[in-house]
């Protein structure tokens, strides 16, 4: 490793000679100066890793010197000496101006430590972070051996998705790679699971080993908020969020509302018009088939607007449960920021509104939009990039803007949520059907469906599965682990198209363990 270099100044530097000898003998290169303005010199004309400066010297003062070196290396850290213990100066340690500092008389150790404190703690922080990794790796992968239940894929996803933040802010760590694989094993064996459980889970619904799923969502988390808040009671739903995404976007909620989570599974195919419309309707796609035959056909011939009776949805399932609101329910879709702007300049006007529902599309036009588009690809080239830009956006919406008015609100609560997560498709599988079968890249539906078993799974009889029959001969195939579906028809050309985009529909962990989040106003 290269020999840290370090500049000491101190107007007593020479009452310091066996400090500066210590740290030699530790393995860094000392220089001294005895003043502020031979320590500016020093710093325009070489390299330091890090700075110990006194605060109090005659002449050119610590602050100052502080302030000018800052002008010439913002980036330098710079640990103030000082005899005082003022209160101003660990406002200027948390403020960023200097990095430590440290009371006089100081002893060997302390120097010692904050030099490692500063200098090694992301080689140290990445030591144990590897180590922890390896350890959990190894777990996970026991695990997979035994006999899982839905709970337990859980909390390997939420292990998993936890490591891949860590790994975000340890790029030294070389173990992404290692994460993908085990990601990838974890996914095969989740499909495995679900294709083994799936049909007993929709038949089943409410059954203690059967988990949450979406016809559940508003019942089990929205409902009872209704029941017992004195505040307005507001539902998002973040189109195909996926919980790495969430856990970014979190960290700028947490000052404003109290947050807890819990987790559920998504119903397939993991798509728009099945997943959402089952939230909004508390029911399954073939119950909404037969309460709202007319509804669901008029959906079926434009499949582009196969969401816009949410809120008739909605306002049936608070009928049928016989939920009394104080006033009318309300809902709104935000699909461009000019709607999202708009909706935050009045998200206060539903101060006194009893109930709101909130679909918001960004993240899902982000998914999509990557596929057609080399910029947005060469700016979220991987995962680690997607969370970025996904909080890059966040950052900066309206979406925080509007949370932040409602935290301020009285007794207000916000339950969010999404209909499904995305997954980086990267293998392709090739598939027949007829000239009716469906586009969708992570399942169709259609008449003659063949496709590879290994890569899909069969639904020949849509009834069993809660699904619209929209046919007598039709059936479903639905994407397993990270493949995509492509027709043979400019095959070659629709595979490189596709790959490495973000889809859904089909199964994997990313696509179907969603968060619940219900988040409570501090005020």
């Amino acid at each position: 490793m290269k020999q840290r270099r370090i500049l000491w100044v101190d107007d007593e530097i020479e009452l310091l000679r066996s400090h500066v000898i210590f740290l030699s003998e530790k393995g860094y290169d000392v220089s001294t100066v005895t003043n502020g303005e031979d320590a500016i010199d020093k710093v325009r004309s070489e390299q330091f890793d890090l700075i110990f400066l006194d605060e109090m010297m005659s002449g050119m003062g610590g602050l100052e010197t502080l302030g000018r070196i800052k002008e010439i290396n913002a980036n330098i850290p710079v640990v103030m000496v000082t005899k005082s213990e003022e209160e101003s100066l660990m406002n200027d340690a948390i403020g960023g101006k200097i990095s430590d500092y440290l009371i006089k008389p100081v002893v060997p150790s302390q120097l010692f430590m904050v030099l490692k404190k500063i200098l090694d703690k992301k080689q140290i922080s990445g030591e144990y972070v590897a180590k922890d990794y390896l350890q959990d790796f190894n777990r996970i992968s026991q695990s997979l051996i035994g006999d899982l239940d839905f709970e337990d894929w859980v909390e390997i996803y939420l292990k998993l998705t936890n490591w891949e933040l860590e790994l975000d802010s340890h790029q030294e760590v070389d173990l992404r790679q290692s994460l993908l694989e085990q990601k990838k094993e974890c996914n095969q064996e989740f499909s495995k699971f679900v294709e083994k459980n799936y049909k007993n889970w929709v038949n089943n619904l409410g059954d203690y080993n059967t988990p949450t799923l979406s016809p559940e969502i508003v019942e089990k988390y929205v409902f009872p908020e209704l029941n017992k808040s004195n505040g307005p009671v507001f539902l998002f739903v973040l189109d195909c969020l996926r919980l790495d995404q969430w856990l970014a976007m979190e960290k700028l909620l947490v000052n404003m509302f109290n947050i807890s989570k819990d987790y559920y599974y998504s119903i397939l195919p993991t798509a728009t018009p099945y997943s959402r419309n089952a939230i909004f309707a508390g029911l399954f796609p073939s119950e909404i088939e037969k309460r709202f035959p007319e509804l669901w056909k008029t959906m079926k011939d434009d499949e582009r607007s196969m969401n816009k009776f949410e809120r008739e949805l909605l306002q049936g399932l608070v009928d049928r449960k016989r939920i009394k609101l104080k006033n009318d329910l309300k809902y709104m879709k935000i699909i461009d920021p000019d709607i999202g702007r708009s909706f935050e300049q009045n998200i206060s006007s539903h101060s006194k509104t009893h109930f709101m529902a909130v679909v918001v599309n960004f993240l899902d036009m982000i998914a999509h939009g990557r596929s057609d588009s080399d910029l947005l690809k060469e700016i979220a080239p991987d995962e680690a990039a997607y969370r970025s830009l996904t909080l890059s956006w966040f950052k900066h919406s309206s979406l925080l803007g509007t949370f932040k008015k409602i935290s301020e609100m009285h007794n207000a609560k916000v339950i969010v949520t999404t209909d499904h997560g995305s997954i980086r498709t990267l293998r392709g599988a090739k598939v027949l059907g007829d000239r009716e079968a469906s586009t969708n890249l992570r399942f169709k539906f259609g008449r003659n469906l063949k496709a590879d078993e290994k890569n899909a799974i069969f639904i020949n009889d849509p009834e069993e599965y809660k699904l619209p029959k929209s046919g007598v001969t039709i059936s479903y195939i639905i994407a397993k682990e990270d493949y995509y579906f492509v027709y043979p028809t400019d095959y070659h050309k629709y595979l490189s198209h596709y790959k490495d985009s973000f889809q859904h529909g089909g199964v994997s962990m990313e696509e179907m363990i969603l968060p619940v989040i219900t988040m409570e106003s501090k005020v």
